[in-house]
């Protein structure tokens, strides 16, 4: 298993430039051969739009069961928790009502 720590880039995460930039590194480790594990221990803030640009914009690259096969998160703080389930569910709830 792959690891990818967020507390490299940083403490705080708020703007979907940074999520742009990272949902940039992190796809190539998602696409590889072995899951990765998010691990946002040390991660204070993550924000509904970084949540967004970042993790759930994936789900533009792989459908959610792909995504799921191939990661897995580590040490979320209950807001931080909340912020990526919620990007992940709006998210998922647009592409599933898009017409195919």
């Amino acid at each position: 298993m792959v690891e990818f720590k967020f507390l490299q880039y940083g403490t705080d995460f708020g703007t979907r430039d940074m999520g742009a930039k990272i949902r940039n590194i992190l796809l190539p480790l998602i696409k590889g051969e072995e899951r990765v594990a998010l691990d946002f221990t040390g991660v204070n803030v993550v924000s509904n739009s970084f949540a967004d640009e970042c993790l759930a914009k994936l789900l533009l690259e792989m459908p959610l069961d792909e995504l799921k096969k191939r990661t897995t998160f580590r040490g979320l703080n209950p807001l931080a928790e909340a912020s990526v389930l919620s990007a992940l569910q709006r998210r998922y709830r647009v592409i599933c009502s898009e017409p195919q």
